[in-house]
């Protein structure tokens, strides 16, 4: 079902709001009428999402009803009734305070899990390359073009779950394995590849071919091998081995085929009963050793989260809370960090951004490739490095600079080669990533700025706040003729433009936070005129009021959903799915906790990792099947 558009919307209701039985899942969705008060039937909720239109689902009835007996029900009424009503205020200029569950309340323990379905997951991009680095060494070449992925509710990770494999991403598997098996079994590395010397290179050796299939089969396919398994790929050596004419050249055969099977290419989750809960499932060791791995460090288990699974430390407090801390101490936690948030951010769109190169002299393929890199440094350096509050992403004025970012941000970098810290000066008013150049010319049209794509990309990706699609026969030549010398300006523009009763409700929720952006033009320059007219980046969001991009800034960090929407996007980035309404007592949990924590993201991913809501499944008879979601349309103006 396609979302409304914003002309079937009154003024006063162009937000999300929830209104339904707690059986569905949470939907971010427009509504057409004001909400009634809060009722048996009818509940509005608060404007961040817990998505979403593919799924309602049967409720878990035992699971919900502890869930309900232990949510604090005051504290949850306080935020559903201020929650909408704000959002509902907001087209009028109106605020209200929100009061918050985890301001002034204590912390408490987790509510009982919920869960949701096994999945079948399609291997992203980066997760298919780290696990291939983690196997082989971060040398191995993949010589594969990927298609990219189907992004559902805001999340490729959530999108693997809706997607197949099309012929030519079979053609581009295939090719990417020859190319691993040709280099890793190459004649300088194989030595450090195999495990074993053969009998004769020239011959088959079946104990050799057994024990390189028996090392990399359970690092390839996530789980140890069954005998079929071992006697499948070996026979495919000894085939190969003998049209080649080699031992080498046949375990390539046996190293391709692991490399193209579905347990590798996709992360198939399997459910063992629940002893604890008799007629529930639960994960078996191996698939919680997968979904721990690729969340915590973006790859594949190593041998020692393997080696937990099958002693069955997993499934233990203490032993879960060993790996869990392994594997955030290593390296490979920064990886799943950068992972998470380009996703979040919507990078893989990056590389179809194009500029008029008459207007952007100084943009090319480096500059966006640099730009993407530029905030992944500032998170990690922020987030991971120095253990940092979250909210301090959008303040931030520190910044990773190359020459060719210095030359749109006009900042000199002496580095000729390579990166350097530099920062951005106060009297500019640029601070945060969200006046990066990856986040301000991806939201940007090829000739010009745009403030309502910022600005909806604003509500969206950082506030979780859903703007509905625009009419279909919506007219934007008053926005885009910016040669108008009557309304030089962006904002003259929009205002001409929302006079439009059918555009109205939803330019008064984009508009505000876009036009704090304004200063900076389509590539993300900083500018103080516009066709000779001064730029005006005043405004307010969500009844707090900036005059500058520096104070936008800090009205965004400070924003009560900031930290609410990373917490609610990071679990749906962790689980692959959208989140039902039974799970509201847990989201509540995760933010709460956020918060004690001084909102540092390591600590949130510990705890997500670390709670039964994790590992939750379902049970079969009533987790029900997701429907495709319709795609998300943007905003053109």
């Amino acid at each position: 079902m396609a979302r409304p558009s914003c002309s079937a919307i009154p003024v006063t209701a162009c937000t999300r709001h929830y209104s339904a039985m707690p059986t569905q899942s949470r939907t971010r969705s427009p509504v057409t009428t004001p909400p009634s008060p809060p009722s048996t039937a009818s509940r509005p909720f608060r404007p961040s999402s817990w998505i979403s239109k593919r799924a309602v689902r049967t409720p878990n009835w035992p699971r919900a009803k502890e869930a309900a007996m232990h949510r604090d029900t005051g504290c949850t009424a306080r935020r559903l009734r201020g929650g909408a009503l704000a959002l509902l205020l907001l087209p009028l200029g109106l605020a209200l305070p929100l009061g918050g569950c985890g301001e002034g309340d204590s912390v408490r323990g987790e509510p009982p899990p919920v869960g949701g379905p096994p999945l079948v997951r399609r291997l992203t991009e980066s997760q298919y390359r780290a696990t291939l680095a983690d196997v082989f060494g971060p040398e191995t070449p993949v010589l594969a073009r990927f298609e990219r992925g189907i992004r559902s509710h805001g999340l490729v990770a959530v999108g693997t779950s809706e997607a197949g494999i099309s012929p030519f991403s079979v053609e581009q598997y295939a090719a990417a394995a020859i190319g691993v098996a040709d280099a890793v079994l190459a004649e300088d590395r194989r030595a450090a590849t195999v495990p074993c010397e053969p009998r004769s290179a020239q011959e088959f050796d079946a104990a050799c071919a057994t024990h390189f299939v028996e090392r990399y089969g359970p690092l390839l396919l996530r789980r140890p091998l069954t005998p079929a398994q071992v006697e499948r790929f070996v026979t495919a050596a000894g085939e190969g081995s003998a049209q080649m004419g080699g031992f080498y050249a046949g375990l390539k055969y046996a190293l391709i085929g692991m490399l193209t099977a579905p347990e590798f290419l996709l992360r198939i989750e399997r459910t063992r009963p629940d002893p604890q809960h008799p007629g529930l499932r639960q994960l078996d060791a191996w698939s919680r050793a997968e979904r721990l791995s690729y969340f915590l460090t973006d790859s594949t288990p190593d041998a020692e989260l393997l080696r937990a699974a099958g002693a069955g430390e997993l499934e233990t407090r203490e032993g879960l809370a060993r790996q869990v801390d392994r594997l955030i101490a290593s390296p490979a936690f920064a990886r799943a960090v950068r992972a998470f948030f380009a996703d979040m951010l919507e990078f893989d769109e990056l590389d179809d951004v194009v500029k008029d190169l008459e207007i952007y002299p100084a943009f090319d393929s480096e500059v966006i490739a640099d730009a993407r890199e530029q905030t992944l440094r500032d998170i990690t350096r922020v987030l991971i490095e120095r253990d940092g509050d979250y909210r301090d992403l959008f303040t931030l004025r520190e910044t990773a600079l190359t020459r060719p970012l210095g030359v749109v941000y006009r900042l000199p970098v002496a580095t000729r080669h390579g990166w350097e810290l530099g920062e951005f000066p106060a009297e500019g008013g640029r601070a945060g990533i969200q006046s990066h150049i990856s986040f301000l010319a991806l939201h940007a049209h090829p000739g010009r700025s745009s403030p309502t794509l910022r600005g909806e990309s604003i509500r969206e990706i950082f506030l979780c706040q859903d703007v509905p699609d625009p009419p279909a026969n919506v007219n934007f030549s008053l926005v885009q003729d910016d040669a108008n010398a009557a309304m030089p300006t962006a904002r003259d523009r929009l205002v001409a433009h929302r006079t439009e009763p059918a555009c109205a409700g939803c330019h008064k929720i984009m508009d505000p936070p876009g036009l704090g952006l304004e200063n900076f033009d389509g590539l993300g320059t900083y500018r103080e005129r516009e066709n000779g007219a001064a730029i005006d980046a005043s405004g307010e969001l969500d009844g707090v009021p900036f005059s500058d991009p520096g104070e936008f800034a800090q009205a965004l960090r400070n924003h009560r959903e900031t930290p609410v929407c990373l917490a609610e996007t990071l679990y749906r980035y962790a689980v692959g799915r959208d989140t039902v309404w039974d799970e509201r007592a847990y989201m509540d949990y995760l933010v709460e906790r956020f918060a004690a924590s001084g909102y540092r993201v390591p600590a949130l991913m510990r705890t997500i990792a670390l709670s039964d809501n994790f590992f939750a499944i379902a049970p079969s008879a009533e987790a029900g099947t997701t429907a495709s979601v319709a795609q998300h349309g943007g905003n053109e103006s």
